[in-house]
């Protein structure tokens, strides 16, 4: 798979020229960065070391949801972080293309893990008692086998059209990342085909997967109006975070993608939320209010303290 063009790297002008500015950048988004990391890799931990936890289909989605964000935010955060202590910013053609794949790839795959999520907690509320005999060890294999396979080919999609992007004259990408959109406006070739392929693959999948969500989370909050109290505002809870994340997860997509092929001056600030915001923010809505993850945290705690005074 080649690719014609005379540019052999790109030149980013990231978030600011200033150099105060991108010292600041640097500080903020490293702390971020290690929070986001270490917030979603405890998270995964604490799930996969507690045969409990890990045995629910929940938890089960949610440790690999945490380690997506880990992994999303690792495509994005590190290059940004670095470029911040240069003045001037590089990333090679190949470089680029490897960064639009694995970014693509990874919210490729959460897309299909916040649907089989929801299907989750559609199964878990509305249908109880055949939970456990639908929500099978099996099928959340099979489902993340889909999950894997579908942000695969929706990246590889991405990437094998860009392939065809010829790139003879301006290099400069007014981002701090490679992206689709920042890509096209340098192109020597008509985008405008390209430009169709990347709202149909990216926005228009986004709009449709976002509307059947929202749709089954009201299917699931009406079915609670037969359930307790109690019940209710257990549901309510869960749903409710679930709800969030989806939301922080797919207006930014929809925003970015589901619209013609153009750059907008707010578009720096819609991609750090939604690179590197919403995975720092994922595992705080989620889990760290959650009674059973706490209750695994402090338990690993007591462990750790226990063994310490013992040596």
């Amino acid at each position: 798979m080649q690719n014609h063009s005379f540019v052999t790297e790109f030149v980013l002008l990231g978030l600011s020229q200033s150099p105060n500015v991108q010292k600041t950048i640097f500080v903020v988004f490293l702390f971020i960065y290690i929070a986001t990391v270490g917030g979603n890799l405890l998270i995964v931990v604490i799930i996969s070391s507690s045969p409990a936890l890990w045995g629910s289909p929940m938890y089960f989605f949610l440790a690999f949801l945490s380690f997506l964000d880990a992994c999303f935010s690792s495509v994005i955060a590190p290059k940004m972080i670095v470029d911040s202590l240069h003045e001037r910013k590089t990333i090679s053609f190949k470089g680029c293309m490897t960064q639009i794949f694995a970014e693509h790839f990874f919210a490729g795959v959460q897309v299909i893990v916040l649907s089989a999520m929801a299907y989750d907690r559609y199964v878990a509320i509305c249908k109880p008692l055949h939970y456990s005999s639908i929500m099978n060890h099996r099928l959340c294999v099979l489902l993340m086998a889909v999950a894997w396979t579908g942000g695969f080919v929706h990246s590889m999609i991405q990437i094998l059209f860009t392939f065809q992007l010829h790139f003879c004259g301006p290099n400069v990408i007014d981002h701090f990342m490679c992206d689709l959109y920042p890509l096209l406006e340098l192109a020597c070739t008509d985008t405008h085909i390209f430009g169709l392929l990347v709202v149909t693959n990216s926005g228009f999948i986004c709009i449709l997967i976002f509307s059947l969500l929202l749709v089954s989370y009201g299917v699931i909050l009406l079915s609670l109006r037969t359930r307790s109290s109690e019940g209710q505002q257990k549901a309510l809870s869960t749903c409710g975070c679930h709800i969030a994340v989806v939301i922080l997860f797919f207006v930014p997509c929809i925003f970015v993608y589901a619209r013609p092929p153009s750059a907008f001056s707010f578009d720096k600030m819609v991609a750090i939320f939604y690179t590197i915001l919403t995975p720092l923010l994922n595992p705080l809505i989620y889990t760290f209010r959650n009674k059973e993850v706490k209750s695994v945290m402090r338990k690993m705690w007591t462990r750790i303290m226990v063994v310490s005074n013992e040596k």
